[in-house]
């Protein structure tokens, strides 16, 4: 999923007609991150720094790009998923989103995400986060600046196209 996304932000990248990106999911889980089953030892650590390197690159690509890239979450994301949105210019969700990194359930520290997660909530709700790996609503991840609105689910893709009109 990365490889494609990346492709997706890279297209048309210097058009002059692009004028915003939008990300966004179908279903309850806007994203989760990276698929820890694909992440074995069978699977050597080249591919594990090929995987996230691509997901940095992913990030950097969104932070860098030259047009506005808003993230339009409804429902979950998680690790990776919640650094992508952090990652984001702008991020619209519905009432129904949460966030989380809870790598710490499992035994491992989301420090990739962390960094991206760290630059836009204070620290303590980063840390937070990062050592509990509970869930945050989509109210507090307002509060706390991971967010720039939260609306109703059902007004969820009209307010998202309405600031991408802008």
């Amino acid at each position: 999923m990365l490889k494609s996304l990346q492709s997706d932000i890279l297209h048309d990248a210097d058009s002059n007609d692009l004028k915003v990106i939008i990300i966004s999911a179908e279903g309850p889980v806007f994203s989760s991150g990276h698929d820890l089953k694909e992440l074995t030892e069978e699977q050597g650590r080249d591919y594990h720094a090929e995987v996230f390197q691509t997901c940095s690159k992913v990030m950097m690509l969104i932070r860098n790009h030259p047009v506005p890239v808003i993230a339009m979450v409804n429902g979950l994301a998680t690790a990776a998923g919640c650094q992508l949105v952090a990652s984001c210019d702008i991020a619209v969700a519905s009432d129904k989103s949460s966030f989380a990194t809870p790598g710490v359930n499992v035994g491992l520290f989301c420090s990739t995400p962390g960094v991206a997660l760290a630059r836009a909530v204070p620290r303590k709700v980063a840390l937070e986060m990062l050592f509990t790996g509970e869930p945050i609503s989509a109210q507090e991840a307002l509060l706390h600046g991971l967010l720039s609105k939260v609306v109703p689910e059902t007004e969820l893709q009209e307010e998202t196209m309405r600031i991408a009109r802008k």
